[in-house]
């Protein structure tokens, strides 16, 4: 997509790298997240796509630069980010077994210092915070579980708390990774409509998830990894008929030369359709 055509840039990443050794797990990826918009990130297994995101949110060294609203957090550790307006969901739940769902939000939207964290526990929370923590809750849902713990709730319902705990820090950015796994397709379709009412409400976010679907439906751009780089960029309806993206997401080019090796015959190249 034009850069022209996107809303104003809030969050960037510039030749965006990380490397383990010799493998090179993210190669420069240049990715724009702009005011109040929902960007898409997929490709195949182990494409890159959630060590990307650990990148922008500081939880793996990297290389290149990230910037939100015009502040280089490229040095800073992951709580500066989060300070800075970063909020990030994780593949695995990560989720307190002796805190309930209301409380993990609340732990997520009180940014007090030290001494605020003691009197909290002696005088009620602040206005504030309780009202991030209620609006968390009900945009995911889970007012009426609000007290009961994670672990006494189904997978799909544990993940959407890992969402509602991100939202509660009243974050700029929200990076969401594989927030649908563990929900059915009539669920992923319902959070993909609460997601996108949050983010038109004003939170932008980055939404990474296997239910290709969900991401081309509900985002405004969709960037495609492949071995660590982007390899296309742009609206959905763009995205999903890109050759590249259908050889590489796809694996229509493996599935044409395991073809091959197992018949010799020449291929009709009239029938190069029926791969995709």
């Amino acid at each position: 997509m034009p850069d022209d055509q996107r809303r104003p840039e809030l969050l960037k990443t510039t030749g965006l790298g990380v490397h383990y050794g010799g493998v090179v797990a993210v190669d420069g990826v240049d990715l724009t997240i702009g005011r109040g918009e929902l960007v898409g990130l997929i490709g195949p297994n182990g494409a890159g796509k959630t060590t990307t995101v650990d990148a922008i949110s500081g939880f793996t060294t990297h290389s290149g630069r990230v910037v939100l609203d015009g502040a280089d957090l490229s040095e800073r550790s992951p709580h500066e980010r989060a300070r800075a307006g970063l909020a990030r969901t994780w593949q695995s739940v990560e989720l307190f077994e002796d805190l309930t769902v209301r409380q993990h939000c609340e732990v997520a939207a009180n940014r007090a210092g030290l001494f605020d964290l003691f009197a909290d526990a002696v005088w009620p929370k602040r206005a504030r915070e309780r009202s991030a923590v209620e609006a968390a809750l009900e945009s995911m849902e889970l007012t009426g579980v609000a007290d009961e713990r994670p672990s006494e709730l189904p997978h799909g319902t544990q993940k959407l708390v890992g969402v509602a705990r991100a939202l509660a820090a009243e974050p700029e950015v929200l990076l969401l990774d594989e927030p649908a796994a563990g929900l059915d397709s009539a669920e992923s379709e319902h959070f993909g409509h609460r997601l996108r009412s949050i983010v038109d409400a004003g939170t932008s976010a980055l939404l990474i998830d296997h239910d290709t679907q969900l991401v081309m439906n509900v985002c405004d751009c969709v960037y495609v990894l492949d071995f660590g780089s982007v390899i296309t960029s742009g609206p959905p309806e763009e995205v999903r008929n890109d050759p590249r993206v259908i050889e590489a997401y796809l694996g229509v080019g493996a599935e044409r030369n395991a073809r091959k090796a197992s018949d010799p015959r020449p291929e009709d190249d009239t029938e190069g359709g029926s791969w995709r």
